[in-house]
């Protein structure tokens, strides 16, 4: 198989960890890792020009269409899953108003809330995101058939449920068993 970067990176590496323990796969998978999740940010990114919208604008209308109600949210809500103050939610909204993107009205159950509705402008702006976001995805992915892509998808979930277990769990070294 054709050598890339990470190969040359841990060939380059190998022999400087005298004192450190240093495992060629280990490092080989962790940089591969972050190179596809750099070239994806810059796809993503790509994709954001192409269609005219800015970061915080696509974050945000992606985070309203990915809930459980695609497309309504409170204020509040979205800057929890965000992770951004009230303060900074209300910023993005306003801009994303004025864009003509997204649009408030008063919440049914409590006239003094306020919901958050996605336009037809706004979800046909974040799909035409997606559609270029996907096809530099799908570029990426399909260079592995369909069995090579189940299998990777399930050692990858593997790795993450290691990072999504309870704390104690992470430090006791103890994990579920995930099959491919």
């Amino acid at each position: 198989m054709t050598e890339d970067w990470a190969d040359r990176h841990v060939a380059r590496w190998r022999d400087h960890w005298i004192d450190v323990s240093f495992e060629d796969d280990v490092e080989a998978i962790v940089v591969r890792i972050g190179r596809l999740k750099r070239y994806f940010k810059l796809t993503t990114q790509q994709a954001l020009v192409e269609v005219g919208l800015q970061d915080f604008e696509y974050d945000t209308l992606h985070h309203l269409m990915i809930r459980d109600t695609p497309g309504l949210a409170s204020p509040s809500a979205l800057a929890e899953d965000l992770g951004i103050s009230n303060a900074g939610m209300t910023g993005r909204l306003d801009s994303l108003e004025k864009a003509g993107w997204i649009q408030r009205h008063p919440d049914a159950d409590d006239r003094r809330r306020v919901g958050i509705e996605i336009t037809k402008g706004g979800a046909a702006i974040w799909r035409r995101a997606m559609e270029l976001r996907g096809r530099a995805e799908d570029e990426v992915v399909h260079a592995l058939d369909a069995e090579e892509r189940a299998m990777l998808a399930a050692l990858l979930k593997k790795m993450t449920l290691v990072t999504e277990a309870p704390e104690d769990e992470v430090s006791s070294g103890s994990s579920s068993d995930v099959s491919g």
